[in-house]
């Protein structure tokens, strides 16, 4: 009979119970009845390291991915041992320790039911249905496209004024004169909206018309600014893929709320202890 070696303590991994999320892991890959040890004549399967990699949660990221099975095997083992010498003790049969199972059943139940009929009834049609119902009637905030040149002294940002003002191109003038970072780019800016700027800057670009440029030189602490105004837009509503998560979360919590609702009427709860009654909400008459 194989039998295995502990070959690094697991005590020290046990004691956190924490969510972990395994992604594409070999842990995925194994079939979960798929024996892997015994300890005495009980069998340890494949579904036993994952159902323990989900407890170990981010104590396990501190063991190389390679070594993951034996880590997890280790502690399935060790646990195995353990439940064992208990019930020949007779620990389960402890009034505290069979309301300590009752407890972990119950939240074991409670999590089920979650995933299954709380997260597990939003599908991706109610996702589409609350992305467009939010984002109906979606006006973006207001963004502008602006080139900016910027030197050093006012009366260098005067002169390129000058020089605008006589038909100077003026993408040109800033890949030659800026000494901004956006100057290769021509000044380039890119699109953004209020807010993003320095203030004086932001005052300065968002009085423009389309297609004008400053005829007095801009000051910030950047130095002197020459801008123009290339175009105007309104902001984008986001694509479903950027919101979904948010989207999701509202709805998980949403059909939480109305889930409860329904049992708490349904079975009904009784607070007995009037300490824990939570205190009615005073009245107000409006």
């Amino acid at each position: 009979m194989f039998r295995i070696s502990m070959r690094r303590p697991a005590q020290a991994l046990a004691v956190s119970i924490l969510a972990l999320s395994l992604g594409s892991t070999s842990l995925a890959a194994q079939e979960p009845d798929d024996v892997v040890a015994k300890v005495g004549d009980v069998e340890i399967t494949e579904a036993d390291i994952a159902f323990a990699a989900r407890d170990l949660g981010q104590e396990l990221q501190r063991v190389p991915p390679a070594q993951w099975r034996q880590v997890l095997l280790d502690v399935v083992v060790d646990m195995e041992l353990m439940a064992q010498a208990a019930r020949k003790d007779g620990l389960d049969q402890d009034p505290e320790f069979k309301k300590q199972l009752a407890h972990l059943e119950m939240r074991a139940l409670r999590n089920a039911y979650l995933a299954q009929k709380v997260q597990g009834g939003i599908t991706d049609e109610d996702l589409q249905k609350a992305y467009d119902e939010q984002f109906a009637d979606f006006e973006g905030a207001e963004e502008i496209n602006a080139r900016h040149i910027l030197v050093k002294e006012k009366a260098e940002a005067e002169a390129i004024v000058k020089e605008l003002e006589g038909g100077a191109d003026f993408a040109e003038l800033a890949r030659e004169k800026s000494t901004g970072p956006s100057g290769p780019n021509g000044g380039d800016l890119g699109f953004f909206g209020k807010g993003q700027m320095v203030k004086p800057f932001e005052d300065a670009v968002f009085a423009l018309e389309k297609g004008e440029f400053t005829k007095e030189p801009v000051e910030t602490q950047f130095g002197w600014h020459v801008i123009k105004l290339e175009d105007t837009r309104k902001q984008e509503k986001p694509p479903l893929e950027a919101v979904g998560d948010q989207l999701r979360q509202g709805l998980i919590r949403d059909r939480y709320e109305e889930i409860m609702a329904g049992l708490k009427n349904d079975i009904g709860v009784e607070i007995l202890d009037q300490s824990l009654v939570a205190p009615e909400e005073e009245k107000t008459d409006n």
